[in-house]
């Protein structure tokens, strides 16, 4: 048995050796060995609490690998462990097994007799328990023992304060580099997929995580794409589908709260091909915001069987999808930006044909009429009129080419207007008659949609135009149930559909309607007109 001198040099040590240590593993292997050798105990152990109370890790001395192993997976804090949990006080026994409170051993543990144990407060809480069992020579702990844990404790707790304030200090600053990092990317302008492959990757290293997505909406209604995916198993999750309905990202989407799960694999709530496809154990799931609207998710993961994540963690993938909301919206503001210009260079050329080279044709072309009705009866005027008449057909080519770079009408009008525009340059163009019935009320829900939708009731009406023969044309935007139906009718010839094969017009139309993810129909007769028909889902 040590003196109490050198106890007392042996606790001053301790102090020493703790304070200059700044590896919390570290710093808690060496805690618990010391209290052991402190006391002369055979076993020793420091029982790690989380925020909610339970053992988080159980740091050992006196056991090897293999009896740790047998003994099983970490303690629940019940029994004697958890009498300290509940009371932090110091606690001695003569016989564990003797105290109405012990619950007994597991399989495989070591039997122990004796008991010490002391609460290790930090930063205001209590951060753990020192447990201590079987004293060498086989006697009683004693007082002396029980006070010096508590003084070894005391010296804990403050080792352990610096040593997470210094994690916390290198936190962050990884933190505030990781946003760096992810501010130099959106800023610099660096392609959308890289940006947000970066931020899944530094969530991901940030959290300690094994893999990390980022779900967005998708092309087709009511499904989500796994945008971007980095660590375990991001091959397979990359472009993944999952619906709306039926997926924690869409109930973060809906709520645009987060959500954290102790096992993703193992809750009802999730898209289990998803979580499978990623071994996902341990998630946080966190909304991406723009303007107050959420739109998608970015989320981290462990493994199957990994500890769940600190409650800290939360709020470090909170920042990483707002980084990654402000890269998608400022990603969309570019394309936004870029379409804008490239409509108004449309708008300034169709202008300038209009005004300019249209107008020289046709002042041309009168010239050339006055000339041929000075040479009436003869060849010169046959040939001024094949002249005149090329020139008109010119002027009909260059008027549809100005109305193909037009579709800039949407940029600062509605969907409802900018039908109705088209409709009235149509009729204004030829001798087509076009009468518009659009609500207005499905108009606005369909904007997302508005420049495809233009473009495809501007190539129905062209076809109108150029192959109908008609007089008069509908132009209609209805509701049926839960779809829009956009339709074109003609008083036109029509034509029989078993006998003619239907154009490059329909074709196009019919692949802009699928990306829509609607359906197209064109219903027509000889004699009858013809009515195309569009549904597209609300």
């Amino acid at each position: 048995m040590a003196s109490t001198s050198d106890r007392k040099d042996l606790l001053l040590e301790a102090g020493l050796a703790l304070s200059s240590e700044l590896s919390l593993p570290v710093i808690l292997q060496r805690i618990v060995d010391l209290a052991a050798q402190l006391t002369d105990a055979r076993y020793g152990a420091l029982g790690v609490l989380g925020s909610s109370g339970d053992l988080t890790d159980f740091i050992t001395t006196g056991l090897s690998k293999r009896e740790r192993d047998a003994i099983g997976p970490l303690p629940k804090g019940r029994g004697i462990l958890g009498v300290l949990i509940h009371d932090a006080v110091p606690l001695r026994l003569e016989r564990i097994g003797a105290d109405s409170r012990s619950i007994g051993f597991p399989a495989n543990h070591p039997p122990m007799t004796t008991f010490l144990g002391a609460p290790v407060k930090a930063l205001g809480r209590v951060f753990g328990n020192i447990y201590l069992t079987e004293k060498r020579d086989g006697k009683q702990f004693t007082q002396e023992d029980e006070d010096d844990l508590i003084v070894l404790a005391t010296q804990a707790g403050v080792a352990i304060a610096n040593a997470t304030l210094y994690e916390e200090a290198n936190q962050r600053e990884r933190w505030l580099d990781a946003l760096r990092q992810t501010t130099v990317a959106i800023m610099a302008d660096e392609p959308i997929e890289a940006v947000l492959t970066l931020i899944c990757r530094l969530a991901r290293e940030m959290a300690e995580a094994d893999l990390a997505t980022l779900v967005t909406s998708s092309d087709h209604p009511g499904r989500l794409v796994v945008a971007a995916a980095e660590g375990a198993y991001d091959q397979r999750l990359r472009g993944l589908e999952l619906p709306l309905e039926g997926s924690i990202s869409g109930e973060v989407i809906k709520t645009g709260r987060p959500i954290v799960l102790e096992n993703a694999t193992g809750d009802s709530r999730s898209y289990q091909p998803m979580v499978q496809l990623g071994q996902m154990g341990p998630s946080i799931f966190a909304p991406l915001i723009v303007r107050g609207r959420p739109f998608g998710t970015v989320a981290v993961s462990g493994l199957v069987g990994a500890p769940p994540f600190p409650q800290s963690a939360v709020l470090l993938v909170e920042t990483f999808a707002e980084q990654a909301s402000i890269a998608l919206d400022l990603s969309r503001l570019r394309r936004d930006a870029e379409r804008v210009a490239i409509l108004e260079d449309r708008e300034r050329i169709a202008k300038d044909l209009h005004d300019g080279i249209i107008q020289s044709l046709f002042a041309v072309g009168m010239g050339l009429q006055g000339t041929a009705a000075t040479v009436q009866g003869t060849e010169t005027e046959t040939r001024l009129e094949g002249a005149v008449n090329e020139i008109d057909r010119v002027i009909r080519d260059l008027r549809n080419y100005i109305f193909g770079l037009r579709p800039g009408i949407l940029a600062d009008r509605q969907l409802d207007q900018a039908l109705r525009t088209l409709a009235r340059e149509v009729s204004e163009q030829s001798d087509l008659k076009v009468i518009v019935d659009v609500d207005s009320v499905v108009a606005a829900e369909l904007s997302p949609k508005a420049t495809a939708l233009l473009q495809l009731t501007r190539e129905a009406l062209s076809n109108v135009q150029r192959h109908a023969d008609a007089s008069e044309c509908v132009l209609s935007l209805q509701r049926n149930r839960m779809h829009a139906v956009l339709s074109v009718r003609d008083n036109g010839r029509g034509f029989d559909p078993s006998a003619v094969q239907l154009g490059q017009g329909i074709a196009n139309m019919r692949d802009r309607v699928k990306r829509l993810g609607g359906r197209v129909r064109v219903v027509t007769a000889p004699g009858k007109g013809t009515r195309l028909r569009v549904a597209i889902p609300l």
